[in-house]
C-alpha cells in the first residue's frame, strides 16, 4: 500500500470540519476547551457547504461574518505574578489584559482562556478582559514591605499593546506607577503602539531601569498576516525598534517563535534586519504547542501551507523527543537533538556577523523607592478615639 508524502496531510473525514479562515483572524474554530465536560459538532451530513463568499453558521467551526471584539472590564485582586521557572529571565510580571487581538496562531497563551471557561481559540482574540484596577493594584503591591525590587516584564503572556490599549491605557498607567517609583522593568511587544510611551521608556532608559523586547517572527508581509493578522508589519516594528533606539531605549529583538520550514529559514535575515535598525540584542525560542494551541495550529497549516503541514510537524517533532510538544524546564524553550542545536548554532553565527549579544542589558532596581503603605484604623474596644493600626 502506497504511503502519503511526508509534507502532506492525508484528507479525512475530519477535514471537513475545520473552520473557514476569517479575515484579520488567526482561527475561526472555537475549539472546546480542556476542561468541558461536553462538546458539540456540527451535522455536516446534513449542513450544506457554504457558497463561496457568502455568510457561514456560527458553530465551532463557522463564523458568520468577522466577529467583533468584545471587552469585559474586570477588577482584578491581584497584578503582580511571581515567576518560578528557570527558563524565563525574570521574578515578576504584570499583564494588563487576558487575551489577545493579534489573534497570533501559536500564542502559548491561549490555553490560558480556558481558565475563563472560553474558547482557547476565536474567543482567546475576540472576547478580552482588561484589568482596569491594574495601576492601583500595583501601587498597592509595590508598597508591601516584602517586594523585591527586581525587574518586572509587562505583556509576557498577552500583548500589552495590543489594539485596545490606544483607548484604555492601562499600560500606560502601570508604567507611570513604575516610573513614580523608579522601579526597574522590561516590555515584550509586538506592536508599534509601545512609541506613545517613549517618554516614559527614555527617562527610564536614562536611569538604566529598561528594555523593551520587540517580536518578529518574519520579514515577509503576507506570512505575518497570517500568523499574527493583528500585529504591526513586520517593517513596522523594525521602524519601532529604530525608533526606540534613537530614543535612548535598550531595545532587542525576539525571533520567536521560529516553525520549521516557515519562518525558520529567514533567521539570518531577521537578525541582520534588528541589528541594523539599531538592536543591541536578539534572542530567539522555538514553536511551543501546548494544550488547545496544537490542534489550532495544525488545523492553521492545513488551511495555509498544506503542502507543508506535515513536514513542519515532524521536524517539530524531532525537537520535542518525537511528540507534539514537551513542557519539562531546559529544553521548552529551545528545544532538543540535531535540529534544535543547528538553530542555536546559525542564531549564534548570525548575531557575531551582526555584532549584536543574546543577552539584554542589566537594570538597576538599586533606585526603587517604595511607596508608603496604606495607614489604615480600626476602633478598639467600642472607645471613642482609640485606634490601632493593622
Amino acid at each position: 500500500m502506497d504511503t502519503p508524502p511526508e509534507d502532506t496531510i492525508p484528507p479525512t473525514p475530519d477535514d471537513r470540519r475545520r473552520a473557514v479562515p476569517l479575515k484579520g483572524r488567526g482561527t475561526a474554530t472555537r475549539l472546546a476547551h480542556r476542561f468541558e465536560s461536553t462538546a458539540r459538532e456540527a451535522d455536516l451530513d446534513n449542513t450544506p457547504p457554504p457558497a463561496a463568499g457568502g455568510s457561514h453558521e456560527h458553530d465551532e467551526f463557522a463564523v458568520e461574518g468577522v466577529p467583533v471584539t468584545s471587552v469585559v472590564h474586570e477588577q482584578a485582586r491581584s497584578i503582580l505574578s511571581r515567576n518560578d521557572s528557570p527558563d524565563i529571565p525574570f521574578m515578576w510580571s504584570i499583564n494588563p489584559y487576558r487575551g489577545c487581538e493579534h489573534g497570533c496562531i501559536y500564542c502559548y497563551a491561549r490555553p490560558t482562556h480556558s481558565y475563563l471557561n472560553l474558547s482557547p481559540g476565536l474567543d482567546f482574540e475576540t472576547r478580552l478582559v482588561a484589568k482596569v484596577n491594574a495601576a492601583e493594584l500595583l501601587r498597592k503591591e509595590l508598597s508591601r514591605a516584602s517586594h523585591e525590587p527586581s525587574p518586572v516584564n509587562i505583556g509576557a503572556a498577552t500583548d500589552a499593546y495590543q489594539p485596545i490599549e490606544r483607548e484604555l491605557r492601562i499600560t500606560r498607567g502601570v508604567l507611570e506607577v513604575l516610573a513614580e517609583c523608579q522601579h526597574p522593568f522590561t516590555i515584550v511587544t509586538k506592536s508599534s503602539g509601545v512609541e506613545r510611551d517613549i517618554d516614559l521608556l527614555a527617562l527610564a532608559a536614562q536611569r538604566r531601569q529598561t528594555a523593551v523586547f520587540i517580536s518578529i517572527t518574519s520579514l515577509d508581509a503576507a506570512l505575518s498576516r497570517k500568523l499574527e493578522p493583528r500585529a504591526a508589519a513586520p517593517h513596522r516594528r523594525l521602524q519601532t525598534v529604530r525608533r526606540l533606539s534613537e530614543a535612548g531605549v535598550p531595545v532587542g529583538v525576539n525571533v520567536a517563535p521560529i516553525i520549521p520550514f516557515l519562518n525558520e529559514p529567514e533567521i539570518e535575515r531577521i537578525i541582520a534586519a534588528a541589528a541594523e535598525a539599531g538592536a543591541r540584542s536578539v534572542h530567539y525560542t522555538i514553536v511551543r504547542l501546548p494544550w488547545e494551541v496544537n490542534p489550532l495550529f495544525q488545523e492553521w497549516l492545513g488551511h495555509h501551507v498544506p503542502e507543508r503541514a506535515g513536514r513542519i510537524m515532524a521536524r517539530i517533532r524531532d525537537m520535542r523527543g518525537g511528540a507534539d510538544y514537551r513542557a519539562e524546564f531546559g529544553t521548552r524553550m529551545k528545544g532538543q537533538g540535531i535540529w534544535a542545536d543547528l538553530i542555536r548554532q546559525r542564531v549564534n553565527a548570525a548575531r557575531q556577523r551582526a555584532g549584536v549579544t543574546g543577552l539584554g542589558p542589566v537594570l538597576d532596581g538599586g533606585a526603587f523607592v517604595p511607596f508608603a503603605a496604606p495607614v489604615r484604623h480600626r476602633s478598639v474596644g467600642g472607645a471613642e478615639g482609640q485606634t490601632e493600626l493593622f
